[in-house]
């Protein structure tokens, strides 16, 4: 396809392995991609600078960080610093890292530059597999937020209906990791962790960074995560 006339396609990009992963997926599929990354208060600014590198790596023709700060209702150990994130092994049910309605805030910032773009495809890179139990990864949830923005834009009354492209959702981490190096994605440059330090490095010890590593080791491939130096993390 000549690039002069690719779709373009809103790709949310956290700086997280899935999300890079998704982004080279939508590249691949021969997008214009414009990513776009949420600043809600998260623990850390490594996950959105790790985006910032996983953006320009990747090449993107547009990255906006938009800035929701959902620390004013808290809820969440990843905006509520009173609230520990919990070692891994230790949660049962839906933990306390669950962001309450980040993922329908962050498609519906996603739908409206979609909309502004005149872009009918979003991709984001939930996944309901080898995740935390986050309601908001599983399909029901993307399938009935695609019901919602076909009924809730002018595109999409007007006859341009939109996509909601979920790449991972049934891929366990392990074939997310192989997909994402055959295309070329550098997981040195992604920050998984729930409480990354400041200079992006894991902690080893919390429920994503357990996921990220079990999946490089079940792929056979080297990990390729920075871990902080005063922790040695479980080998599984």
């Amino acid at each position: 396809m000549n690039d002069s006339i690719k779709a373009k396609a809103v790709v949310l990009l956290s700086g997280g392995l899935d999300s890079a992963t998704t982004l080279a997926i939508a590249n691949d599929r021969q997008f214009d991609c414009y990513a776009l990354s949420v600043d809600y208060g998260q623990r850390h600014e490594s996950e959105l600078n790790a985006a910032k590198q996983v953006a320009e790596a990747l090449g993107v023709a547009d990255h906006k960080i938009i800035t929701v700060d959902l620390t004013t209702f808290g809820g969440s150990a990843l905006t509520d610093s009173s609230i520990a994130v919990p070692a891994a092994g230790e949660t049962t049910g839906i933990p306390v890292t669950y962001v309450p309605a980040r993922n329908t805030i962050m498609l519906s910032l996603a739908l409206a530059w979609a909309e502004t773009l005149q872009s009918r495809d979003i991709f984001v890179g939930v996944n309901a597999v080898d995740y935390s139990g986050y309601p908001d990864c599983r399909p029901e949830f993307i399938a009935a937020f695609k019901r919602m923005a076909n009924l809730a834009t002018k595109a999409a009354i007007e006859g341009d209906t939109l996509t909601i492209h979920a790449p991972l959702i049934e891929l366990p981490k392990k074939d997310i990791i192989l997909t994402g190096l055959a295309l070329g994605v550098d997981y040195s440059l992604t920050v998984s962790c729930y409480q990354a330090d400041e200079a992006g490095r894991a902690c080893g010890d919390c429920d994503s960074c357990r996921i990220r590593r079990e999946g490089f080791a079940v792929a056979g491939v080297t990990d390729m995560t920075r871990y902080c130096t005063t922790k040695t993390p479980p080998q599984y």
